[in-house]
């Protein structure tokens, strides 16, 4: 099944809450709407399932428009972040729920339950109800319910935001294999990158209502679009210096760059405003003084255990990078930093937009 949004724009009242959104899932795609709260990206997950109206735009299942269609005849399964199981049900009758309100053939049913069950390792659980379970039970449970019925597209809205850090690293790799296995077009909904970068295909990052990105998880790290997706995409968060470029002298403070000879970033005019950006494992630090590196202050490290991420100041701008494991440095003491000038990244102060 192939899903298409056609400048979608869902208001309430008179705030758009998803503002002229375009974007194509292809068959058998595993898609992820990333972005803050509040960016619209539930809602727009609503819309497809039917769940709300949308205010101008269309959508396009497999090429058919779908905007009056009610939720039942989309073939579409949703899987809620509270999980939405019936607490008086076993977990068999919560699975075979949607095939009962089908009036499917009771063999038939029973022999879909476990099937489903055996797939998702969770067939020691059917006769039990929701409130013996655990969350990552409770999870499996649900996204039974949605795969039972072999739906042509899952909408998945935050399904994993409930479980501890252990669990929500089991589910996402076990949500991996089932997507590669069933080859059902599905669109997830998160604001953990994490999820973002290891589970989709194509990640649609937003803020405001609007598309700020469309792209493979890789592309977005390395080519972001624009400030906002470099600064939300990457842990720690991409380092920004705002200076003046004077030819291909680049001024921020204490940090002085000579930038590539690009006719991408000539200024015009002569001086102009100009954001650098780069990642954390692109700045390199020393407690020792090199030749030609900048002198900063530790502000506060954080031993991540295979790593460390070092925060700075310099000339009272915020640094941060990553170092090794055995990097060790006391707040409030000198260090020295160095930029990959190889891997900057340049946006226009004005607008955002990368350059």
């Amino acid at each position: 099944m192939s899903i298409k949004l056609n400048n979608l724009t869902k208001s309430f009242g008179q705030t758009a809450v998803v503002d002229d959104l375009s974007l194509e899932v292809n068959d058998g795609e595993f898609v992820v709407l990333l972005g803050p709260s509040g960016c619209g990206k539930t809602t727009t997950l609503r819309v497809i399932a039917g769940l709300e109206h949308a205010t101008l735009g269309d959508i396009l299942i497999d090429g058919r428009r779908v905007n009056e269609i009610p939720t039942q005849r989309r073939d579409v399964a949703m899987v809620f972040q509270s999980y939405a199981l019936y607490p008086h049900m076993t977990v068999a009758e919560n699975i075979g729920y949607p095939l009962r309100i089908r009036k499917l053939d009771r063999e038939l049913m029973r022999a879909k339950i476990q099937e489903t069950a055996a797939l998702l390792e969770i067939e020691p659980l059917l006769a039990r109800k929701p409130r013996e379970l655990s969350g990552g039970e409770r999870q499996r449970v649900a996204l039974a319910r949605a795969i039972v019925r072999n739906p042509r597209a899952f909408l998945m809205d935050e399904p994993l935001s409930n479980l501890d850090a252990k669990l929500r690293l089991q589910m996402r790799a076990e949500l991996k294999r089932l997507q590669k296995k069933l080859e059902t077009t599905t669109v997830y909904v998160t604001h953990d990158q994490a999820e973002a970068m290891t589970l989709g295909h194509r990640v649609a990052v937003m803020h405001q209502g609007r598309l700020q990105q469309f792209d493979t998880p890789l592309e977005i790290y390395h080519h972001p679009a624009n400030r906002f997706v470099a600064e939300f995409v990457g842990t720690p968060s991409m380092n920004f210096f705002v200076g003046e470029l004077h030819g291909n002298q680049f001024t921020s403070g204490e940090i002085k760059l000579v930038l590539p000879d690009s006719p991408m970033i000539q200024p015009k005019p002569a001086i102009r405003q100009l954001v650098v950006g780069i990642r954390p494992e692109q700045v390199h630090v020393s407690v020792a003084p090199r030749e030609g590196w900048w002198a900063a202050r530790v502000y506060v490290t954080e031993l991540m255990g295979n790593e460390v991420f070092v925060f700075l100041e310099i000339d009272r701008q915020k640094v941060v990078a990553r170092a090794p494991a055995d990097f060790r440095a006391e707040p409030d003491t000198a260090a020295w930093i160095n930029l990959n000038a190889d891997r900057l990244h340049y946006f226009d102060a004005n607008t955002g937009l990368r350059i």
